[in-house]
């Protein structure tokens, strides 16, 4: 049996989910294929940034986007072709199941009468979306619900396919991870786990049996510099055992806290953490950055879509892991404790 390290798992992850090579301008879709979780303050945006070109403050409601709930009740942004993989897809197997969900559905739509309208307090809304009838418009401060026209997808391929892009995007994984992710039961998720078992070999995953697609290419050496939302730092495995795109909240540095739950990675690894407060950045390093990771940094900050994005940049010492204390004899360490305006990355 083939072996995967920890390492080459989130390599593989990185790689896939375009945080190690962005996608051109304009690959809004591409950006959101498996989904970008939205929560405040617009992490969608933030998580598309990461993985795309030249995003825009306004790419969140690109006409190719669509927005629905997850299974785990946060807002996500979805491919608005795909609406119906991430919707029709997590539908139980059980037909009477189903049937509840539609007859939510039917309630929900009865009350929207065809309108858009805030819809955070409708009964049941949240499970009704998983009929495909339900979009969402979250924009940070009021949810908005409109009735749309079921996906024309057929449920068994939109469940088979839902399974194939979290084997792809999250792998290695297995059916426990998997159901999940995807909202369905245990024995639903091995169930459609089952129907794609060809397309599968099994690794050994760190010590634990797990999945790939048979595809899968091995990845290139994570490199650069990138600023990940908390929701994407799943796939560094913040599980208990830090393996899977599972339940849990694992610290990937000591530089985590409350105001500042999201990772700076840098060429692979969390190297600090982040907050942000309107336009302004504010970056707690776990170690000391080189220059070149500095100014990569600085051009990260830079690319946001926020308005007069600033950079502030602190250390924040690791308690079993001493780190370059900020010195005039140490440039680097001194620049980084400084605020200061980002260079504009330039155009390729």
């Amino acid at each position: 049996m083939r072996s995967v390290t920890r390492e080459q798992a989130i390599a593989y992850r990185l790689d896939v989910n375009h945080l190690v090579r962005r996608l051109p301008p304009g690959s809004q879709a591409r950006a959101a294929y498996v989904g970008l979780q939205d929560t405040a303050p617009r992490d969608a945006l933030l998580g598309m940034a990461a993985r795309m070109e030249g995003t825009t403050p306004t790419d969140w409601e690109h006409p190719s986007l669509i927005q629905t709930y997850s299974p785990r009740q946060a807002v996500y942004v979805l491919p608005a072709r795909d609406f119906g993989v991430f919707t029709l897809g997590r539908l139980p197997l059980d037909p009477a199941a189903v049937r509840r969900i539609d007859e939510l559905a039917d309630h929900v739509c009865d009350v929207l009468a065809g309108e858009e309208r805030r819809g955070a307090y409708i009964d049941g809304l949240r499970a009704a979306c998983a009929s495909g009838r339900i979009a969402l418009r979250w924009d940070t401060t009021s949810l908005y619900a409109r009735e749309v026209p079921r996906p024309q997808i057929d449920v068994p391929e939109a469940r088979l396919e839902l399974c194939r892009r979290h084997i792809q995007y999250f792998g290695p994984t297995t059916p426990k991870v998997y159901a999940w992710w995807s909202g369905l039961s245990p024995v639903d998720a091995r169930a459609v786990w089952a129907q794609v078992a060809d397309e599968l070999v099994e690794v050994d995953f760190a010590g634990v049996p797990a999945s790939v697609l048979r595809t899968a290419d091995a990845p290139p050496r994570p490199h650069g510099v990138r600023l990940l939302v908390a929701s994407d730092l799943r796939l560094l495995g913040r599980d208990r055992d830090g393996r899977f795109i599972a339940p849990g909240l694992r610290p990937l540095t000591p530089a985590a806290d409350t105001f500042h739950p999201n990772g700076l990675l840098v060429d692979g690894q969390i190297a600090g953490a982040w907050g942000r407060k309107g336009g302004r950045v504010d970056v707690l390093l776990s170690q000391d950055l080189t220059t070149d990771q500095y100014e990569a940094l600085q051009a990260e900050v830079a690319a946001l879509p926020l308005r007069g994005p600033e950079l502030s940049v602190r250390i924040k010492p690791c308690p079993t892991a001493p780190v370059v204390s900020p010195s005039r004899t140490s440039p680097v360490a001194d620049r980084s404790t400084r605020e200061r305006q980002p260079r504009r990355r330039p155009s390729s």
